[in-house]
C-alpha cells in the first residue's frame, strides 16, 4: 500500500466511526491492550464534542484510511498557553516507515500551534525503538521519567 503523496490528514467526523473503531482497535492491539468497549465509546463521544479538550484525526492515503492520532489540550502552570498531549498514535503496519506517523505528529504541531499551544508532548512505550528512532528527529527527549498510580 506504498503511495507516492503524502497522507491527507483530517479531523475525525461522525460518519467515521467504523474507521476510526478499526483504527484504534490496531492501537490496542499493537500496545497488547484491550481497553472496554464502554470506555472507547465515551472516546468516540469525547472526539466528537467540541466542548471537550480531546480532538483527533484520521490520515488517508489513496483512498484508505492508515493512521489516527488523538491529543488532548490542557493547563500548565510552566507557560500562559495550553500544553498539547499527544496522546495516541498510530500507524497501519503495511505502511509504517513511510512517513504517516510524522505526517500526523505535524499535523499535532499545527493545529496545536494555531489554538495558541506552548509545546506539544507525549509518551512512548521503551520498547518502541521504531517509533523512537522517529521521535528523536522531530522532538527533544526531555529526561523526564513517568510514574503513574491506577486508582
Amino acid at each position: 500500500m506504498a503511495s507516492n503523496f503524502p497522507p491527507r490528514i483530517e479531523a475525525i467526523r461522525a460518519e467515521d466511526h467504523a474507521i476510526w473503531h478499526a483504527l484504534w482497535h490496531g492501537y490496542q492491539t499493537f500496545y497488547e491492550v484491550d481497553i472496554p468497549e464502554t470506555t472507547s465509546e465515551v472516546t468516540w463521544q469525547r472526539l466528537l464534542d467540541a466542548a471537550e479538550p480531546i480532538n483527533g484525526a484520521i490520515a488517508w492515503q489513496d483512498g484508505v484510511a492508515v493512521g489516527l492520532v488523538h491529543w488532548i489540550y490542557h493547563r500548565t502552570s510552566w507557560s500562559i498557553g495550553d500544553d498539547c498531549y499527544l496522546q495516541d498514535l498510530f500507524v497501519d503496519p503495511a505502511v509504517r516507515g513511510g512517513g504517516i506517523g510524522r505526517a500526523l505528529i505535524e499535523h499535532v504541531y499545527a493545529v496545536a500551534g494555531a489554538a495558541g499551544c506552548a509545546s506539544v508532548h507525549w509518551l512512548t512505550h521503551e520498547t518502541n525503538h521504531t517509533a523512537q528512532q522517529l521521535y528523536k528527529r522531530i522532538a527533544e527527549r526531555t529526561g523526564f521519567i513517568q510514574y503513574c498510580q491506577p486508582l
